[in-house]
C-alpha cells in the first residue's frame, strides 16, 4: 500500500485548483461545494457501527413539504425576497403544495398556445436544526439557475442545469428552533448558458430532480474518487482519493479504508493518519494491493466493488463514512477495429434518452427512470447516449446495475461559442459534471458536444475560429481530469481528429437520401474516421398510421443524395418533410439499418435517435404538435411497432410481434396482403382464424423480418391473426394475436366522422373520432389535423401530454384520432372538428357517484 498527499494530478486535485481560483458565480461570488451524486448513497453508517456513531451524520430526502410560488419577485436592481409563507395555509393564497421533483413547465410546453413559460419562480421550506451539526442542502438539479435563502440570508447560488450541487446552510441557521428556506430557481433565457436556446428540446424549469438535506460533523468526507489505472483480466490496479473537509476542527484524524467486492465482503484494508496542518483541499490519495483476478464490469456481468471510506478522531470513534461502487473495466476504440470492453470486441447496440415524460416533464421519480434503463436492457440495447446533458443519478446507477455503456455528454448543444461568460460557464459545468459522474464504471465517453456551430447565438460564434479552438481546450479539459476514458463529438466536422471518437451525421432515409444507401455512408465513414461510431438515425414514426405501399430502400424517387442532415430542410427533398410518417415506413427503415450494422465488418457500432418520443419547441406542427416523433415509445413509454424490430435483433427474453395491432381496418384484394412478424425465437407459426399458414425458419438479419412474411388470405370482414414462435433449445414458445378487419378494394371516401366514448377501468373514456364512409367502413386515408373541446358541461380532456391520446390537437392516423377525458360533477359535449369536418358531438354523462 502506497499514500500520497496531494501528489500527482489526480482528479480531485485538478478539480479543486480550478474551484478556488474560478468557481465564484457570476452575481454574487459564493463559492461552491461541489460533491459527487454518490455521496447520497453513501453517506449512512454501515451495519455494525454503533448508534451514537451513525447519529453524527444523516440524510434526509427533502422532497416533500414544499411551497411553491409561481411569480417571481421584481429585482429592481436588488433582490427582492418574497414574504415567507405562514403557518396558516389560508393567508398563503399564492403558495402552492408541491412534492419535488418538480417543474412549472409539466404541461404548458406542449399546449395549443405557442411559447413556454421562460421565467423565475419560488420554492420555500421549513425544517428545525440541532445545535451541534453543520447542514447542508444537495440538489441534483435545479433549471437552471438556482439562489438559496436561509432565514432572508442568501448562501449560495448554482448557475447551469443538469448538474448536481451542495450549499452550506450552516452560518445561517438558528439553532434547535425553525429556520426559513428560500429558493429562487430560474430558466429565464440566458445565452451564456449552455445548452441554446435552439436546441431541439425544451429547457424546463424548476427543481427537477431530488434534494437532500444532509446533517454532518464538523469534520467529514467530501469526496472519494476512485482510478483504476491498469485492469487486466489477471490483476486490477485501485487508487482512491478522498479529499476531508474539516471545517474549524484541528484534531487529529484518521482515515480507514476497506475494499469490498459484490457481496460486501471485505477483500482490502488501508488506513492512513490525516496531520492537523492537512489543508481542507489537498486530496489524500491511498494505492490499494494489487487485485488479482477481479470480476470485471461489462454489458452481460455488470459486476460492482465498493470502497468504504470512514474518518475517525484520534480516539477511534467514527465521525463520518460514505462508500463508493465502482468497477473494473477498460474500453478502447481501436483504429479500423470497432469498439472494444475490456479486450473483446462488442458492437454498440444503442438508442438515446431524453429525460422527460408525459404530463411532467423531467420531474421524474427514480423509480421513473429506473424504469426507462430496465425498458432499454429489455430490448437489448447494451448502450444508451444520454443526449444532450448530464441526467439524473439514478440513471447513472441503473446503467452501472443493469449492464448499460453511457455517453455522457456536455450540453453544449448548438448556438456556437461565446465570450468570456459563456466560456467560463460551460468550463465549469464540464468540470462538475466529471466530478459528479467520476466513479460510475458504465460511462465509456465524456462528450463535449453536439452540433455545437449550428444556429449561433453570437455572430461569428459558429465558425472553426471560434470553435475549434475552444474544442481543444475542453478535450485537454477532460483530459486532464479523467485520461481514463474517451472525449467524442457528434457532427462537428472539422474536432473529427481533436477527440478520440468521432459521429458524423448519417440520417439515410430521413433527412437525407434513402435508407438503402446505409451500407455504402458507413464504409465512406469507416474510410475517413479511424474511431467512428454512429450517433443518430432513424426517422418519425406517427403511432397507428399505417399504409399498404411505403417507401423502399430508394426513398424518394430523384432524391438519392447526401444522406447528411442540413441544416436547412426546406432546400432539400426529404422522407422527413415529404412523407406521412408511417409506421410500416419506420419498421423497414430500422429493419434495414440493423440488418446493415449486424454485418459490418469492424463497424463500433450506432445508436437509434431516440429511445421515446419527446417535447421540442422547434415542431409545433408536426402530427403531434411539439413532439419529436422518432421514439421507439410514445412518451409514457408504450411501444410502438419500431420497438419490436430491435428486440428482435437484440432481445434475450423470447417473443413475437405481429406488425401491428394498431392496423385494425386493411384494405386489399381477394388474395390478401402480407404481413410481417418479428421474432427472437427460431421459427415462428402464422395462423388465420384458426388456420395455419405454415411455419417458418428465423434467418437472423435477412430483410425484412429475418423473413418471417407470410401472404395472408384474409376474408372480407373479421379475421384474427395469432403466431406461435419457438425455441428449438429448450422447447420454449411464446405467441401473440390480435384481430382486425379486411374490405376488398380500395379505401373509400370521408362522408363523415362519428365520435365514440368507451368507458375505461380508470372511469375515464376514450374517445374515438373515426372517419367513416358512405357504408360506414373506416376511411383510412383520411389524416387531417383534429381537435377536441368541451363545449359545456364538466369533465376535462386528458390534454397536454404530448401522446396520442392524450393531445387535443393531433393529425388522425388511417382516420383514427382519439383522447381520453376524466368525467366531472355534470354531463358534458365534447366537440372533434377539423378544417374540412365542421363539427360532431358527443354527449357525456357526469361522473358516477361513490
Amino acid at each position: 500500500m502506497k499514500i500520497h498527499f496531494g501528489s500527482g494530478m489526480n482528479p480531485l486535485h485538478l478539480l479543486t485548483r480550478y474551484k478556488i481560483s474560478t468557481l465564484f458565480s457570476r452575481h454574487c461570488g459564493a463559492l461552491l461545494s461541489l460533491s459527487l451524486a454518490a455521496l447520497i448513497a453513501g453517506c449512512t453508517a454501515e451495519a455494525g457501527a454503533d448508534l451514537k456513531a451513525r447519529q453524527l451524520w444523516e440524510t434526509h430526502n427533502f422532497n416533500s413539504g414544499w411551497l411553491y410560488l409561481q411569480d417571481d419577485v421584481p429585482h429592481n436592481g436588488e433582490q427582492v425576497l418574497p414574504v415567507f409563507p405562514s403557518a396558516d395555509t389560508a393567508d398563503n393564497s399564492d403558495w402552492e403544495q408541491v412534492t419535488l421533483p418538480h417543474t412549472w413547465n409539466a404541461t404548458d410546453t406542449v399546449d395549443a398556445t405557442p411559447g413556454y413559460r421562460r421565467a423565475a419562480s419560488w420554492y420555500a421550506k421549513t425544517f428545525t436544526a440541532d445545535t451541534n451539526s453543520r447542514y447542508r442542502m444537495y440538489f441534483e438539479s435545479a433549471n437552471m439557475v438556482a439562489e438559496v435563502f436561509v432565514n432572508g440570508q442568501k448562501v449560495g447560488e448554482h448557475v447551469g442545469g443538469y448538474i448536481g450541487f451542495d450549499i452550506e446552510l450552516t452560518e445561517a441557521l438558528k439553532r434547535g428552533t425553525t429556520n426559513e428556506i428560500l429558493v429562487r430557481v430560474s430558466n429565464e433565457y440566458d445565452r451564456n448558458l449552455i445548452p441554446s436556446q435552439k436546441a431541439d428540446f425544451f429547457l424546463f424549469g424548476g427543481l427537477t430532480r431530488d434534494v437532500w438535506l444532509q446533517r454532518l460533523p464538523e469534520a467529514f468526507i467530501e469526496r472519494v474518487a476512485v482510478t483504476t489505472p491498469k485492469v487486466s483480466h489477471r490483476a486490477a490496479q485501485t487508487h482512491v482519493d478522498i479529499e476531508v473537509d474539516r471545517g474549524n476542527s484541528s484534531e487529529t484524524l484518521a482515515l480507514e479504508l476497506r475494499l469490498l467486492d459484490a457481496n460486501k465482503q471485505e477483500i482490502q484494508r488501508a488506513s492512513t493518519q490525516l496531520n492537523v496542518a492537512s489543508a481542507n483541499d489537498t486530496p489524500v490519495r491511498i494505492d490499494l494491493a494489487e487485485l488479482k483476478n477481479p470480476q470485471l464490469w461489462s454489458p452481460d456481468a455488470p459486476n460492482l466493488y465498493t470502497v468504504e471510506v470512514t474518518l475517525k478522531d484520534a480516539d477511534g470513534n467514527i465521525r463520518h463514512q460514505r462508500n463508493e461502487s465502482f468497477g473494473y473495466r477498460w474500453f478502447e476504440m481501436r483504429p479500423n477495429q470497432g469498439f472494444f470492453v475490456n479486450g473483446e470486441r462488442i458492437l454498440i447496440r444503442g438508442t438515446h434518452r431524453h429525460e422527460e415524460h408525459a404530463g411532467m416533464g423531467p420531474a421524474m421519480s427514480n423509480t421513473m427512470h429506473r424504469n426507462d434503463m430496465q425498458q432499454i436492457k429489455d430490448m437489448g440495447a447494451n448502450f444508451v447516449r444520454l443526449a444532450h446533458y448530464p441526467q439524473d443519478p439514478e440513471v447513472y446507477r441503473a446503467a452501472n446495475e443493469l449492464g448499460l455503456i453511457l455517453w455522457d455528454e456536455l450540453p453544449w448543444c448548438r448556438g456556437g461559442k461565446g465570450g468570456e461568460e459563456w466560456e467560463a460557464n460551460t468550463e465549469r459545468l464540464l468540470r462538475e459534471q466529471i466530478a459528479q459522474n467520476y466513479n460510475h464504471p458504465s460511462i465509456a465517453f465524456w462528450s463535449l458536444g453536439n452540433e455545437m456551430y449550428w444556429e449561433e447565438d453570437f455572430a461569428g460564434g459558429g465558425s472553426d475560429e471560434q470553435v475549434l479552438p475552444y474544442l481543444k481546450h475542453l478535450n485537454s479539459v477532460a483530459k486532464a481530469l479523467d485520461p481514463s476514458r474517451m472525449t467524442t463529438i457528434r457532427k462537428y466536422y472539422p474536432g473529427a481528429d481533436v477527440v478520440d471518437a468521432f459521429s458524423p451525421s448519417i440520417w439515410a432515409g430521413w433527412y437525407g437520401g434513402a435508407y438503402g444507401q446505409y451500407a455504402a455512408a458507413l464504409e465512406d465513414a469507416m474510410g475517413k474516421y479511424p474511431t467512428f461510431l454512429h450517433m443518430e438515425y432513424g426517422g418519425s414514426g406517427h403511432k397507428g398510421r399505417h399504409t399498404e405501399r411505403p417507401l423502399d430502400e430508394r426513398g424518394i424517387p430523384d432524391a438519392q443524395v447526401s444522406v447528411t442532415e442540413a441544416m436547412n430542410q426546406a432546400v432539400v427533398k426529404s422522407i422527413a418533410k415529404d412523407s406521412d410518417w408511417n409506421e410500416n415506413y419506420i419498421v423497414n427503415l430500422f429493419d434495414w439499418h440493423l440488418s446493415v450494422s449486424e454485418s459490418t465488418e469492424n463497424f463500433a457500432g450506432n445508436a437509434q435517435w431516440a429511445f421515446r418520443d419527446f417535447g421540442t419547441p422547434l415542431r409545433p406542427e408536426n402530427p403531434l404538435p411539439y413532439i419529436n416523433q422518432k421514439g421507439l415509445t410514445d412518451r409514457a413509454g408504450n411501444p410502438k411497432d419500431a420497438y419490436y424490430v430491435f428486440a428482435s435483433y437484440w432481445a434475450k427474453q423470447p417473443f413475437c410481434h405481429i406488425e401491428s395491432h394498431s392496423w385494425t381496418v386493411r384494405y386489399g384484394p381477394e388474395n390478401g396482403r402480407p404481413v410481417k412478424v418479428y421474432c427472437n425465437t427460431d421459427t415462428a407459426e402464422l395462423f388465420l382464424n384458426g388456420k395455419s399458414l405454415g411455419s417458418k425458419e428465423r434467418r437472423p438479419g435477412q430483410f425484412p423480418a429475418h423473413g418471417l412474411v407470410w401472404q395472408v388470405p384474409f376474408q372480407e370482414g373479421e379475421n384474427q391473426l395469432q403466431v406461435l414462435g419457438k425455441v428449438r433449445e429448450d422447447g420454449q414458445s411464446v405467441e401473440d394475436a390480435y384481430r382486425l378487419t379486411y374490405y376488398l378494394g380500395e379505401p373509400a371516401k370521408t362522408e363523415q366522422v362519428a365520435l365514440t366514448a368507451k368507458r375505461t377501468a380508470e372511469d375515464t373514456y376514450l374517445i374515438t373520432a373515426e372517419a367513416q364512409d358512405k357504408q360506414g367502413r373506416r376511411a383510412t386515408e383520411f389524416s387531417e389535423r383534429g381537435y377536441f373541446s368541451i363545449l359545456n358541461g364538466g369533465g376535462q380532456l386528458q390534454e397536454n401530454q404530448g401522446t396520442y391520446t392524450g393531445s387535443s390537437t393531433i393529425e388522425m392516423a388511417n382516420g383514427i384520432a382519439t383522447i381520453e377525458f376524466t368525467p366531472g360533477e355534470r354531463p358534458a359535449v365534447v366537440e372533434f372538428r377539423t378544417q374540412n369536418i365542421k363539427g360532431v358531438y358527443i354527449d357525456l354523462p357526469a361522473a358516477r357517484a361513490h
